[in-house]
């Protein structure tokens, strides 16, 4: 007898985006997020890595997109209908690129006011502790303005916010962006560490190829819309093309030279 295989906890099937009723930004697009797994959506400035993540979380209307064609499922049920609230409320929670704290309270206040998307009183001390448990830093700081703090506490904030959902599904945009490699090493390991501890879901968006595959299981790549490479982290960074243009292959090379690059990637061949 076959053993069926499980249900993903995130399905993206095939879904085209357009903005503005003409512009076309996600082309056919599909990825699965299995339950407590992490994986990592990978491509350049301009990609379509955070449309794809707005269009799971529900913001697109918020900037004139939709979804199209196709279907995002969570937990095995249509979700393209729901308002972003509804979505929170099922479990998917997106940390938006940029942190955007609320900078005028402090980071205890922005925990607490984070809490207010489900749960009582009770959740929320348990979720703050949790948070304050896995961010020891953010719990020195509690007191300051969230204004004042670093840019890798901020984000340790953004994050710590998202938590206070109690969410199944982390969704992170570009979380390294501006942050000091070894901050982004720390962010990483804890976020990894949840995932192990938590079995929560994790789906990071991030142009930092090198750290994304060191803690993720698998990995996609998108380019101009498509995604156009599928794989396991190990085999995403072995892949002479990943390590060419996204992995630092080519020394003495900026981004402005790879992107040109005449060279056609094998993938697109």
């Amino acid at each position: 007898m076959t053993t069926p295989a499980p249900t993903a906890l995130l399905s993206i099937n095939n879904i085209e985006v357009i903005y503005d009723r003409v512009a076309l930004a996600i082309k056919g697009a599909s990825i699965e997020v299995q339950p407590g797994g992490m994986v990592a959506l990978l491509g350049a400035n301009g990609a379509g890595k955070s449309t794809l993540l707005k269009a799971i979380s529900g913001l697109l209307k918020a900037e004139r997109g939709e979804v199209t064609r196709g279907e995002v499922q969570f937990q095995g049920r249509s979700i393209d209908k729901l308002p972003p609230q509804a979505r929170v409320e099922l479990g998917i929670v997106q940390v938006l690129e940029g942190r955007r704290v609320f900078e005028h309270l402090t980071p205890d206040e922005n925990l607490v006011a984070a809490s207010a998307v489900r749960g009582g009183h009770a959740d929320m001390q348990r979720n703050r502790d949790r948070v304050y448990s896995y961010f020891p830093r953010l719990h020195e700081r509690r007191g300051a303005e969230a204004g004042y703090l670093s840019g890798g506490e901020q984000q340790m904030l953004a994050i710590g916010r998202a938590l206070m959902t109690g969410p199944r599904l982390l969704m992170l945009d570009e979380p390294s962006l501006g942050l000091a490699p070894f901050l982004v090493a720390e962010i990483f390991d804890i976020v990894r560490r949840i995932n192990r501890d938590e079995g929560l879901s994790v789906l990071l968006v991030e142009q930092n190829a090198v750290a994304a595959l060191e803690v993720v299981s698998h990995g996609y790549l998108i380019e101009g819309g498509r995604i156009v490479m599928h794989d396991s982290a190990e085999a995403m960074k072995r892949n002479p093309d990943i390590q060419e243009f996204y992995l630092g292959g080519r020394e003495g090379r900026d981004f402005n030279d790879i992107k040109h690059y005449r060279r056609r990637k094998r993938w697109l061949t």
